[in-house]
């Protein structure tokens, strides 16, 4: 029975379970690399194209919800002890284990059949990136609780995903790298960020994160470092051409970001704080990458 006192269908209260278990935000957000990755290998897209590109947004919205999913159903008991996140644990919005357990698989494989339409290339670009949420996340590896190399894992990740969008229109090549290089660091400094977020929940849990490992201050720093790293490449591919010429002006965006991160390390580096930090970059970087397909449009 809903609020309004119209009967719900079991159906379209199950859908709404299952749904409730999701990250959104997060999910949409890791739709910009690999549609940017076609956007800069299709230069002159087609009516041809929307075909694929239709395909890829399918697959990587499955694939990502997948990587999501793995990794809340193989944190399940650590989630439920955090306070930060009991609340938006699946089991406590009526979801066994089992059943998501069940759903995650199929996603998976539901994403890989659609990858597999796209070409073999594309297909394990898609399987690595697959393998590599399975080594983070999976109790067996616990990638996740491993300094330093958590964050390989998400270099690695950043390239990957980014080249799955760009081998749909194009051979992996020195400039698809390159660009995929500025997309991993954004990553990788995004996920220290969220490290300095749940340390307090993953110190009490006994997840040796890196913010668990060196401190929250020190891998604040090292995210920052990453971001300015990003900024710095932008800039050089900008200057070199592998990037369109006018995307040199969105360094001028990096001081922004820097104020904001300085603002946040003065309030002690907080759960609220460091969400509310997460939630402005996203929209900065969200602001560069239409500036990204903009400038691939004028250019044509």
């Amino acid at each position: 029975m809903s609020s309004s006192g119209v009967p719900i269908s079991p159906a379209k209260a199950a859908a709404h379970r299952y749904l409730s278990c999701l990250r959104p935000q997060d999910i949409l957000v890791l739709q910009g690399p690999p549609l940017l990755g076609a956007a800069f290998a299709l230069r002159h897209p087609t009516v041809q194209d929307l075909g694929p590109l239709a395909i890829l947004m399918v697959a990587n919205v499955l694939l990502v919800t997948h990587i999501f999913m793995l990794n809340d159903w193989s944190g399940l008991t650590t989630d439920l002890a955090d306070a930060n996140k009991a609340a938006r644990v699946f089991t406590s919005r009526g979801v066994g284990r089992r059943e998501m357990g069940v759903l995650t698989a199929g996603l998976l494989i539901l994403s890989l059949f659609l990858f597999s339409r796209l070409g073999p290339i594309t297909l394990g670009l898609s399987l690595a990136i697959a393998a590599l949420s399975a080594l983070y996340s999976l109790p067996r590896f616990n990638w996740k609780g491993k300094p330093l190399l958590n964050s390989v894992t998400h270099l690695a990740g950043g390239v990957l995903h980014f080249l799955l969008g760009y081998s749909v229109g194009s051979a992996v090549d020195r400039r698809g790298v390159a660009i995929a290089i500025f997309f991993a660091l954004i990553f990788v400094a995004g996920h220290l960020t969220q490290e300095v977020r749940d340390h307090q929940g993953d110190a009490v849990n006994g997840i040796r994160t890196n913010a668990v490992i060196f401190g929250p201050r020190r891998t604040f720093a090292a995210s920052l470092i990453f971001f300015t790293m990003a900024h710095v490449l932008l800039l050089l591919l900008a200057l070199g051409r592998l990037l369109p010429l006018p995307l040199a002006a969105l360094v001028a965006l990096y001081p922004v970001q820097l104020y904001w991160s300085i603002e946040t390390l003065k309030e002690g580096l907080t759960y609220a704080s460091v969400s509310r930090l997460q939630a402005r970059y996203r929209v900065l970087y969200a602001v560069i990458g239409l500036a990204m397909v903009g400038a691939l449009w004028a250019m044509q």
